[in-house]
């Protein structure tokens, strides 16, 4: 063989002496520059027909008869980015022969030469061989772990190297070793874990497209791709010839391997794991064994798709059981979100929590293992903030979730908001979940002092870590019938707001109705009022010298019978209005008000001389004016009016100020109740006097309810018999909601 021409190299790769692996992330493994030494590769332009690279161990002479050749045999045709295809034996020089693959990418076509292998000894490595021996047995075993124990023992048959392992990749890419089989004298990794850093991002994408890459001997020198001219680069994704990274040679010197292959095992298109083959001392691979390897690594990750896939759907079905008894639980009751508290064990079960919150605004209720209330309102807010349907978290700390406080023991949090206006979520949470990991080694990169690069690590010894701050993650099975949930439950309240929408138009009919009847009360009944009235006077005038005593007294309780009925009908339909009203809110001088209306009461009984005493400073309320002043103007008569015994008769009017809101409070010293009868104080003819002691139509104090709490307020009363009540009420300092009744609210 004669020495090649000089020609410009095209980017050919640095020696292990330049290795940076600060730099591997960026490092263009992709383009290398150059190739393996046992074989050779030419790169000819598919529109030219001409060279456009070559690798720099081909004797001139040859490597144009090869040229010539495939040209003959119209390889220009094959398809852009295919896996290689084999051409079978090639003629290379005076009786030599090597086996070719070619394939096309970029608008060149990439031909590689390998000297012929002999076959291993042992049995046949065609492709139907090993489909049709292995793939029952993979079909046969029933979990993944049982499979991966299958693989390696395969392959290590089938391509003869001391050592196979196969392990898989978690969500943050680490690898853990599922399988292995090794001859003597090889270390033993089943159970250790290789960290993310060992296969970089982009390495990672490569495994992804190309499923096969063996390196027959770690100590080898690159051999250079050189062109004719300034030539781009050669994508050399697809070669099996490709040069590796000068970092993972030294990678596999470390580890006691100087030949190597891989297998990728792609799942959904993602790269699921990789079986692994190491070998103390240089090995090559026929081609047919190379790609029964390769197809050994694809049945087997159709397998371990198919076996995910049946869990997955498994897992799935057993969510929906129970999304579908939360829903039912859920829909026999008032369909209100904290009723998914009343039977737990569903709900948890759901998401293997230690517990759950429900959040509505600032209402919180909890079941199992949570945190303080405080804490679960603050991180659902922050969640709320965020605007994700679905959130998951194995590791909230005040790191990852800024309103969160340290010391708590949950560590995972899963969650899910049911409205974009409201703060309304349901939150599974988890406790810390502690494990120990077992690298092959220390995963840290070590800076050597005598050049001061980073290097691989240089011993695989297990190297343990204790992980903490986490809890068990959350399956992508989990998250989905989070979602489900969500979803049922978004329908279950849409649902229920259009049977409230129902019931408001209904209601909104009745009040009509009801609106109608007031008005025929209005006209109908206080016309026959005023005519009794009317002729019990001309009955009196005209008639009245004639009548007896007896009947004169009767026609004068007719007469004031009548009256009532006039103030009765006069009474209700002010309580009817009460509720129809819509509020204006301003504020009101709770100190003005009580001015006047003490004013007021005072002139239509001033001989009593009642000693009237206000506690200042009295509040000011955010309130209608006009109907905060019907209910303390009935609260201010009633103190008077129930103080006609006593002498002298003592009204005290006090400030209240609360954590819920501020108020007044008016206290006598008249005839008192009995705290028994408190609850009928306030409903509508409820009276704990008869007629005939206190005057009255026993609407008064039902006025007050309601106009308080259409304010978002509340009321109270509290007497003892013979020394007097005090009645109460206090308003929020902004009345929730429009200035309106709840839809559920019958006016009367």
């Amino acid at each position: 063989m004669t020495s090649p021409p000089a020609s410009p190299a095209l980017t050919p790769t640095p020696g292990p002496e330049s290795a940076d692996l600060a730099r591997c992330e960026d490092e263009p493994i992709r383009i290398p520059g150059a190739i393996q030494p046992h074989g050779r590769l030419l790169v000819i332009d598919i529109a030219t027909g001409r060279q456009s690279a070559w690798s720099a161990n081909w004797p001139e002479h040859e490597r144009h008869a090869a040229v010539a050749e495939l040209l003959a045999r119209g390889l220009q045709a094959l398809p852009e980015q295919a896996f290689p295809v084999p051409l079978g034996s090639f003629a290379v020089g005076e009786g030599g022969h090597m086996h070719a693959s070619a394939h096309a990418r970029d608008g060149r076509l990439i031909v590689e030469f390998e000297p012929p292998q002999e076959e291993p000894a042992h049995g046949s490595t065609s492709i139907y061989t090993v489909a049709r021996a292995f793939m029952p047995r993979l079909q046969a075993v029933d979990d993944i772990e049982e499979l991966a124990v299958l693989a390696v023992a395969e392959m290590k048959q089938l391509s003869g190297f001391g050592r196979c392992l196969l392990y898989r990749f978690d969500e943050n890419n680490d690898g853990r070793v599922l399988a292995e089989v090794a001859d003597d004298g090889y270390e033993r990794y089943t159970g250790h874990h290789f960290p993310a850093s060992d296969i970089p991002a982009q390495a990672r994408d490569l495994y992804t497209l190309n499923h096969f890459r063996i390196i027959p001997d770690a100590n080898y020198t690159p051999v250079p791709l050189i062109g004719p001219g300034d030539e781009r680069p050669v994508d050399l994704s697809q070669s099996g010839l490709r040069s590796v990274s000068p970092v993972h040679l030294e990678y596999m010197r470390n580890m006691g391997t100087l030949a190597s292959m891989s297998v990728s095992l792609v799942v959904q298109g993602r790269l699921w794991g990789l079986i692994s083959c190491h070998n103390h001392q240089p090995r090559h691979l026929a081609p047919t064994t190379r790609l029964a390897c390769e197809h050994l690594g694809r049945l087997v990750s159709l397998q371990i798709q198919a076996k995910e896939s049946n869990a997955s759907a498994a897992q799935r079905l057993e969510l929906r059981k129970l999304i579908l008894e939360i829903v039912s639980h859920l829909s026999d009751s008032d369909a209100s979100l904290q009723r998914l508290l009343a039977e737990p064990a569903p709900l948890l079960r759901l998401a293997r929590a230690a517990g759950a919150a429900v959040v509505l605004d600032d209402e919180v209720w909890t079941t199992g293992e949570t945190p303080p209330k405080s804490e679960v309102l603050a991180l659902a807010s922050w969640i709320a903030g965020l605007e994700e349907p679905v959130y998951a978290n194995d590791a909230v700390s005040p790191h990852t979730v800024p309103a969160w406080s340290a010391g708590q023991e949950i560590a995972g949090c899963l969650a899910v908001s049911i409205s974009q206006v409201h703060r309304h979520l349901v939150l599974w949470f988890r406790p810390e979940h502690v494990r120990t990991i077992t690298w092959a080694g220390d995963p840290r990169k070590e800076v050597r002092p005598e050049d001061g690069r980073i290097h691989p690590r240089r011993s695989f010894s297990s190297w343990a870590q204790k992980i903490r701050g986490r809890s068990l993650p959350w399956t992508a099975e989990e998250r989905a019938a989070a979602d489900e949930l969500r979803q049922a439950l978004i329908g279950i309240v849409l649902r229920r707001a259009e049977e409230m929408a129902a019931v408001a138009t209904e209601l909104s009919r009745v009040n009509r109705e009801l609106e109608a009847f007031s008005y025929t009360v209005s006209h109908d009944l206080r016309a026959p009022m005023r005519h009794i009235a009317g002729f019990v006077d001309l009955v009196v005038d005209m008639e009245g010298r004639q009548l007896s005593e007896r009947a004169l007294r009767y026609l004068s309780n007719v007469k004031d019978a009548a009256a009532f009925a006039g103030e009765l009908v006069d009474a209700l339909l002010d309580f009817s209005r009460m509720g129809r009203t819509a509020l204006k809110l301003r504020p009101v001088k709770m100190a003005d008000l009580i001015e006047g209306l003490i004013h007021e009461l005072s002139r239509g009984d001033a001989a009593r001389g009642v000693q009237w005493t206000v506690d200042a400073p009295l509040p000011v309320l955010e309130a209608d004016p006009l109907l905060l002043q019907v209910a303390t103007r009935n609260l201010l008569a009633n103190a008077l009016k129930y103080t006609r015994g006593a002498s002298p008769a003592v009204i005290r009017v006090r400030a209240i100020r609360e954590a819920d809101g501020s108020g007044i409070e008016v206290e006598d010293n008249g005839v008192g109740f009995e705290m028994k009868y408190v609850g009928k104080l306030f409903g509508v003819f409820q009276r704990l006097h008869s007629a005939e002691e206190f005057e009255g139509t026993g609407i008064g104090l039902a006025n007050v309810k309601r106009i308080v709490e259409r304010h978002g307020g509340r009321v109270w009363a509290h007497g003892e018999p013979g020394r007097g009540a005090r009645f109460g009420f206090v308003l929020p300092p902004h009345p929730p909601g429009p200035a309106q009744d709840a839809p559920g609210e019958l006016h009367a």
